[in-house]
């Protein structure tokens, strides 16, 4: 399988001066597979992450939704690069 990140970036202006990166990252739907070990393929169905608790809690890591790890949901990274002139 192969793994796909997703990056979008905004704004194209070239920057003479100081600029700014806004990135946000955002966790889409479960690639785990749970007929692995006996060799198929099967995916739960969970479309996105949801935090089990709060930031900065163990919790935090595991999808309320599938019980999953944060690390089997695919990676979105938005980046908007903002430019000051001066």
């Amino acid at each position: 399988m192969k793994k796909c990140q997703v990056v979008r970036k905004s704004g194209r202006r070239s920057c003479t001066s100081s600029s700014t990166a806004i990135t946000n990252v955002r966790y889409g739907e479960c690639q785990k597979n749970h007929a692995a070990n006996i060799g198929g393929y099967a995916v739960d169905g969970c479309r996105e992450f949801m935090a089990s608790d709060v930031e900065g809690t163990t919790g935090a890591l595991t999808c309320a939704a599938c019980g999953c790890h944060r690390n089997f949901h695919r990676r979105e990274v938005e980046t908007e690069v903002l430019c000051e002139y001066t």
